[in-house]
């Protein structure tokens, strides 16, 4: 009844509306309830609404901005952190995927925080391409108004180091904009680093912002709201049972690539085709055993990591990465045990990326051992050399609405000698290798709202996938088949061998020949005199392709970010060049706008 009286009290809506408006809150829980308020917000914002709330009227229009730039999602994590710590101190802010962003709100911003990954050759993540693009040109205003903060996510393994967040934090000093502190970029294992971070961005903030009554978060439409309390998260995996593991590569193929299982039964954990499945691993046994021994240490010695007290073993196999190497590991372990070479190679940052290319933590360790003329070692100061394990990201590759609560994924085995050795990938191995039917992994499930099927049904798609590339594209078509969607769909595949490499050759033969794939494109590089790939097989079909597009085609590619990608992009350039008579400028733009139309999809890696 109070609600009846309140919404009717001076309410602009109808009565019907009131009455819809009754139905729906009654049948949402608070949660819920939270982010439709959230949603209903930032709606009116993007509608260019100014309309307040009574009991605001008279506060503070100043709020806080948070843009993000994420590949896997650890960048969208951490601005929704910073919102969260800015809410708790009554500081109005709203998070944005940088995506989504308009351009020409920039110069009506007051405060604004970038949190952003970087990936390739030091080149902006997917989903920050315009941002950056825009940002970069002669439309850009001056922001003499502006007060920002960017801080940045990478890998100190590769060398453009968090280059995107320095082009932002430069690029709008240039413009006028004044920091609000000194940008942060930083390592894999930032979590502790980039609270700190956001803490004395709070601080600096707090008394510009006193006057504001009350804070709220916003999530903008179309953005997965803050996870509800308890939900299984990254932070708190699900222990999923996995129970298949089936080789889909020929005995003599190069490649080993698995089709894994794993259930989801019991969590109610959802996704979407286009999501990632996160996945934590164990270190293989004999890894643990042979870094204890060479470093002259004992499993059971006890250690601290993340405030907690466990055995040296425990820690290595559980908690720490091993099978990827990073200079922070050379730089520590260096200084701790006093070794000449490597504290030199240290210094050396080209020569030390170029020293870890192939090597693995137990590489290093093997060539530099722990020994007489060592200082000695701790257990606490070989685990403070060490980073913690990250967990991998794979596309998945099932749709719900066929699968239900299971979760499927392509996974290519990493395999390879080296120094004399064999060598095995962390959570590749784990999965191949290491589980049996009816274990338990620790999962989560990552949104990925940039590698989505069209909601129009009738919509045709293009997608562009080889290797495991081809992962989310089985889940498009599984869930574009339980959907009874009639727009068509053209899949181009490629891999070394036809008879040794065709993931899914049966799956992708029924949908051809039931009519769910009209078109079936494949590229085996090593069948042929020449190789051919699928770039080459766009340029074949060009003509057509563009014709896909002109008709309203969504575009997407998954797969090697580096070599296939590239060429992709280049093949697709010239093709709007070529049939779109467009200079080469125009084709760029042609592409931009697809992208900006979210049609125009990458899921790279």
């Amino acid at each position: 009844m109070l609600l009846s009286s309140l919404v009717a009290q001076a309410s602009p809506l109808s009565e019907q509306q009131v009455q819809q408006l009754q139905g729906l809150v009654s049948q949402l829980n608070p949660v819920q309830q939270a982010w439709v308020s959230g949603y209903l917000a930032a709606s009116a914002q993007l509608a260019g609404n100014e309309v307040a709330a009574p009991a605001a009227a008279a506060a503070t229009s100043a709020s806080l901005t948070i843009l993000y730039g994420s590949q896997t999602g650890n960048a969208r994590h951490e601005a929704e952190a910073l919102a969260a710590l800015a809410g708790a101190k009554n500081i109005a802010a709203k998070v944005l995927d940088l995506a989504d962003y308009k351009s020409s709100q920039l110069k009506n911003e007051q405060y604004l925080v970038i949190v952003t990954s970087t990936y390739g050759e030091g080149e902006p993540p997917e989903n920050a391409v315009s941002f950056y693009n825009f940002l970069f040109s002669k439309k850009a205003p001056n922001l003499p108004q502006l007060k920002f903060a960017v801080l940045g996510l990478g890998d100190t393994s590769y060398e453009f180091f968090c280059k995107t967040a320095a082009d932002f934090d430069q690029r709008l000093a240039e413009l006028g904009a004044q920091r609000l502190q000194a940008r942060a970029d930083l390592d894999v294992d930032y979590d502790s680093a980039a609270s700190s971070w956001n803490h004395a961005l709070i601080n600096v903030l707090q008394p510009e912002f006193t006057s504001t009554p009350s804070a709220q978060v916003i999530n903008w439409p179309g953005q997965t709201a803050p996870a509800a309390a308890g939900q299984y998260s990254k932070q708190q995996p699900f222990a999923a049972e996995w129970y298949t593991n089936q080789k889909i590569t020929g005995r003599d193929s190069a490649k080993d690539v698995r089709h894994i299982e794993i259930s989801l039964a019991g969590s109610g954990l959802t996704y979407q085709p286009g999501d990632a499945l996160g996945l934590y691993f164990n270190n293989a046994p004999a890894l643990v055993t042979e870094l204890v021994s060479l470093t002259g240490l004992q499993g059971a010695a006890v250690v601290n990591v993340a405030k907690q007290s466990i055995s040296l073993r425990e820690a290595l196999t559980e908690q720490l990465e091993l099978t990827q190497s990073y200079p922070a590991f050379v730089e520590k372990y260096a200084a701790a045990t006093g070794n000449a070479v490597l504290q030199r190679l240290a210094q050396d940052k080209m020569a030390l990326r170029a020293y870890l290319v192939d090597r693995q933590i137990i590489d290093i360790v093997r060539e530099h051992p722990v020994t007489n003329d060592s200082a000695a070692l701790s257990a606490q100061q070989l685990v403070d050399a060490l980073r913690k394990q990250q967990p991998r990201l794979y596309s998945i590759a099932s749709s719900q609405a066929e699968i239900e609560d299971e979760v499927h994924l392509t996974v290519a085995v990493v395999r390879y000698d080296a120094f004399g050795q064999p060598h095995l990938g962390g959570a590749s191995g784990y999965l191949a290798e290491r589980l049996a039917e009816g274990d338990n992994v620790r999962v989560f499930i990552e949104k990925n709202n940039h590698f989505r099927l069209p909601v129009d049904d009738n919509t045709p798609v293009i997608m562009i996938g080889p290797g495991t590339g081809i992962a989310p594209f089985r889940a498009f078509l599984q869930e574009r088949d339980a959907r009874g969607a009639t727009g068509k769909n053209w899949l181009f595949f490629g891999n070394p061998h036809f008879t040794q490499d065709f993931l899914y050759q049966t799956e992708l033969q029924g949908y051809l020949k039931q009519g769910l794939l009209t078109k079936l494109d494949v590229a085996f590089s090593r069948d042929t005199a020449e190789k051919v790939y699928v770039q080459h097989k766009l340029r074949q079909h060009a003509s057509e392709l563009y014709q896909w597009l002109a008709q309203g085609a969504h575009l997407y590619i998954c797969g090697d970010a580096n070599r296939m990608a590239k060429d992709v992009q280049q093949a697709l350039l010239d093709i709007v060049q070529q049939h779109g008579n467009k200079s080469a400028e125009q084709a760029q733009q042609y592409l931009d706008e697809l992208r900006l139309a979210k049609r125009y999809q990458k899921d790279v890696y």
